[in-house]
């Protein structure tokens, strides 16, 4: 239905492009480091100029919403939420032109929105009109200061909004993370998160050094771990979500996604 391209298939695991630089893997819940019943503590939200479009056709194919299209003039955002087959939230939203989003519009205009394709998709429903520019995962954290010291210290990620209680930091061209003051947000806190912050990198070797001596991190996994089809270590933000560093090796089951990951003009 979301018509997202499947760039690499593993089996027990599919990665997805949703935008430019933004993908989503698929893990069977069997197979994974998270279990079905962990609570599902995140939001994806997908930007999107076609807001309104997206809602139509998402309710014309019978997707439950838990929050209704919401249009105010004069917000800073606009957007509806949905829940996919196993109950994880899918934000769809558009930043509008407004004073907190004086950082960010720049940036998502520079992206070439990401449309459907001829090519392999999960389902081919998706109208050709509807674009995804960005991505946002929303987390959420009970101290929010805590976790903002982490992402611009520890990660040297820049701030690009502040909502007061939810901020915005980017990762990629079309990639960004929002942490959300538990409870504010659509979620509370919970100490299990059914998900995992994946970074892609080309330096994984400068990323371990860097963040293996960092208190606010602890590693989960001693060493990289080398396998054939790719190079990762994982470990735990300060309120315990998975962060996953990655780096994906000459494979056959991984040559459309390097091709996906190298820069676009």
């Amino acid at each position: 239905i979301i018509g997202a391209t499947v760039v690499a298939d593993y089996g027990f695991a599919k990665i997805v492009q949703l935008a430019q630089s933004s993908f989503l893997t698929l893990v069977d819940a069997t197979k994974g480091i998270h279990s079905a019943e962990e609570p599902k503590t995140v939001t994806l939200a997908l930007v999107s100029e076609e807001v309104e479009a997206w809602y139509e056709y998402l309710t014309r194919q019978g997707v439950t919403m838990h929050r209704a299209l919401q249009i105010t003039p004069g917000q800073a955002h606009d957007g509806f939420v949905a829940l996919d087959p196993e109950g994880y939230f899918l934000e769809f939203e558009r930043f509008n032109g407004h004073p907190e989003n004086a950082q960010l519009l720049p940036r998502l205009a520079a992206i070439s929105p990401t449309y459907p394709t001829s090519g392999e998709t999960l389902r081919p429903a998706r109208p050709a009109q509807l674009g995804i520019t960005a991505t946002v995962l929303w987390l959420y954290y009970q101290d929010i200061e805590a976790i903002s010291r982490f992402y611009t210290t520890a990660l040297g990620l820049e701030q690009v909004v502040d909502q007061g209680f939810a901020r915005i930091y980017q990762t990629s061209p079309s990639g960004f993370l929002g942490p959300v003051i538990a409870g504010q947000g659509l979620h509370p806190y919970t100490e299990q998160k059914a998900a995992t912050i994946s970074l892609l990198t080309d330096d994984i070797d400068v990323w371990f050094e860097r963040l293996r001596g960092k208190p606010q991190f602890r590693l989960r996994t001693e060493e990289i771990v080398t396998r054939d089809r790719y190079r990762a270590f994982v470990g735990y933000d300060p309120e315990d979500y998975f962060m996953e560093f990655n780096t994906f090796l000459s494979h056959p089951d991984n040559q459309k996604l390097l091709g996906a990951l190298q820069p676009q003009d």
